[in-house]
């Protein structure tokens, strides 16, 4: 399952980001959106059932995503120098989308949708006082580098 958001009202998070180089801005949004995120993982990890295998233990934030993964992932961003994606869920396990959907000979046991349904608000809050954070040790860490190079 794949979801897009859209994030509204981060104009101040754009000027700060315009501060610092590209590849600054990608790091603190990589670690912002990191921090925010986890706690749904985790969330989505206490759901799973402990009797399948590593399933509980597989689930992370990741900036990857496994082979079968990628191949079916449909990029929708543009393949923008400044964008960051990352992704929750499970690890490449195959019980994983039998315990969340089910079969036919076993009934599903969601764990990523009711955590999605019940922390997308929260996440969204974390996302942005957590992206805001990061931008801003980043942006005085580049201010101090300046000033260091500026005095000798």
């Amino acid at each position: 399952m794949s979801v897009t958001m859209k994030l509204e009202g981060f104009a101040e998070l754009e000027k700060e980001l315009e501060k610092i180089s590209n590849s600054a801005g990608k790091g603190a949004l990589r670690r912002g959106a990191r921090k925010a995120a986890q706690p749904m993982a985790d969330d989505m990890a206490s759901r799973a059932s402990r009797d399948q295998g590593d399933l509980a233990d597989s689930f992370a934030v990741s900036t990857q995503l496994s082979p079968r993964q990628r191949r079916a992932h449909r990029k929708t961003t543009q393949d923008d120098k400044a964008s960051v994606e990352l992704f929750i869920g499970a690890g490449p396990l195959p019980q994983a989308h039998l315990e969340e959907f089910g079969s036919i000979h076993n009934a599903p046991h969601p764990m990523v949708r009711p955590a999605w349904d019940g922390g997308r608000e929260a996440l969204l809050n974390r996302l942005k006082a957590e992206l805001w954070a990061e931008i801003q040790k980043t942006v005085r860490r580049a201010e101090a580098r300046a000033a260091k190079r500026a005095r000798g």
